[in-house]
């Protein structure tokens, strides 16, 4: 039954959301206002939505804005590349009892999906299970306290949340007893420039550098970087995916070259843990990738830190601190990371780690200044909240500018969280999760250092040795392989896998060998 106030002012008492279109806000004056507000959730990626479960199951009445056009937009994005966690760590519990009563089946634990096949036989499925609770097409544009900006104290937590939004019908109001933000930070990646600025150069030459790891089944894609020569800036997962996708595709097209641009001095443990990495798919990334160099098709670039990028007669050449150049490359990939979109909650009182731009609490333990070793706390409700009560981030956003971030700890996030809202303390403070180590130790702001590197042996014992690769002309600055900082994707058909954060334990040897890319969660 739909409750008419006016023509411009409705309420669904399905969800109990309040719209107040922004040119009719008079309009409300004298009028009653829905007393139980949902929890607004922003996004309706794998985390938003088990949120979404997670508050449904203990009865609170919830409200995912989505962006995009379909549950999981950003993940579509990377559809192409296989995640190196299975099933059985990609599917919410809460979310699972929800979709089990609608007929569902469940995946194999054991497989590793594709981005794609994520979506469409778990996040689709799930969001069309939460049916009305769901509005897509909708961009969050702010969010605030109801007739209190930033700096008022006086009546603030009393207050619902007001939360702004745009769509086809235009500006709408939204009213929330609590707000999840969990919007991910896909649509934020950082710029080539090792500063943390955009290059001199780069906006201009935005044609030939992308921030997404290549999908060569693209015939499109294919086009740009076979028989070429790609530069790939970043040492985490999504770069190594990205290069053992370009060396499996110059092992077809010859004259196909990958430049992998490092930012640190020596190659220490780029490619992750190997064996010792609890993700076996994960471990088996770095591995693949370490056989790319070895086979040619990789030549590396360490200690390269970049300026300027000049166009030169339709090609790029990346210019470093201090002038040093090099050669001219026809397209660059730049996987250095991503970092929250924090526009929109300027009206809100964050507590954010002035490092990560993490929330305080959580930040000391995923800084990978400190470590990269995968030993992430248990972490939840108290740990993702801020001064604004009622408010979090979760998933990956919660991490901020930190690296290594798996679906099972936003998952664990969003159980925490819910918890909380519904008034079980006992319940938000009890996290149990175990992540999956990496067998490599050390964190990125130790790595920067030559030094340390070499002489550090972190939580893992001994520091491997850096591989030494052939002088290819650069003066030496092309010997070696060092690690970056921002691990997000992996690969594997055959459980490959990248390196996120974990620390020496025992997985099963995997066979090494050039294969479809994936990417974590």
């Amino acid at each position: 039954m739909l409750h008419i106030i006016d023509s411009d002012l409705w309420l669904r008492p399905s969800v109990d959301v309040d719209r107040v279109p922004i040119h009719r806000r008079q309009s409300m004056k004298g009028c009653v206002m829905v007393a139980n507000h949902p929890v607004v959730v922003i996004g309706a990626g794998p985390v938003g939505l088990a949120a979404a479960a997670e508050l449904t199951e203990r009865g609170l009445p919830v409200l995912v804005l989505e962006r995009g056009a379909t549950a999981g937009a950003a993940v579509v994005e990377w559809g192409h590349v296989r995640l190196f966690s299975m099933w059985r760590d990609l599917v919410d519990p809460a979310a699972e009892k929800l979709l089990t009563a609608t007929g569902w089946r469940r995946p194999g634990d054991e497989g590793y999906p594709t981005g794609r096949e994520w979506v469409d036989s778990y996040l689709t499925p799930l969001a069309d299970a939460l049916g009305e609770r769901v509005r897509f097409g909708v961009e969050v544009t702010g969010v605030s306290r109801l007739g209190r900006d930033r700096v008022v104290d006086a009546g603030r937590e009393e207050q619902p949340f007001t939360v702004r939004v745009r769509g086809d019908a235009g500006e709408e109001r939204l009213l929330a007893r609590a707000v999840v933000d969990a919007s991910g930070t896909w649509g934020s990646p950082s710029p080539l420039g090792g500063d943390g600025l955009p290059a001199l150069g780069e906006e201009a030459a935005t044609e030939r550098i992308s921030h997404r790891i290549p999908d060569l089944s693209d015939e499109g894609t294919r086009i740009r970087h076979a028989g070429r020569v790609t530069a790939v800036v970043g040492s985490g997962h999504s770069a190594l995916t990205a290069l053992v996708s370009l060396a499996a595709l110059a092992e077809e097209n010859p004259g196909t070259k990958a430049v992998w641009v490092l930012r640190r001095g020596q190659v220490g443990d780029a490619f992750g843990g190997g064996a010792d990495d609890q993700l076996a798919a994960r471990g088996a990334l770095g591995q693949r990738a370490k056989a790319a160099v070895e086979a040619g098709h990789v030549e590396v670039v360490t200690g390269f830190r970049t300026a300027e990028v000049r166009p030169d007669a339709g090609r790029l050449v990346l210019v470093g601190e201090g002038g040093r150049a090099l050669e001219p490359v026809d397209e660059a990939v730049a996987l250095t990371g991503f970092r929250p979109d924090l526009s929109f909650l300027s009206e809100v009182r964050l507590g954010l780690d002035s490092t990560l731009q993490a929330p305080v609490e959580l930040a000391p333990l995923i800084d990978p200044n400190v470590h990269s070793c995968g030993t992430v706390y248990p972490h939840g409700a108290k740990e993702l909240s801020h001064p604004e009560e009622g408010f979090f981030l979760a998933g990956m956003k919660s991490y901020g500018r930190a690296p290594t971030f798996l679906a099972l700890t936003g998952y664990e996030q969003a159980r925490s969280v819910a918890a909380h809202l519904a008034g079980d303390h006992e319940g938000a403070a009890r996290v149990e999760l175990t992540l999956p180590e990496t067998g490599v130790c050390g964190g990125s702001g130790l790595f920067e250092e030559p030094e340390a590197e070499a002489g550090s042996a972190g939580c893992c014992g001994t520091v491997p040795e850096a591989v030494e690769e052939p002088a290819t002309g650069q003066g030496g600055c092309c010997g070696g392989l060092a690690v970056s900082e921002v691990p997000v994707l992996s690969l594997d058909d055959n459980r490959t896998a990248s390196s996120e954060s974990g620390c020496c334990t025992d997985a099963s040897p995997q066979k090494t060998e050039l294969a479809e890319p994936n990417r974590i969660s």
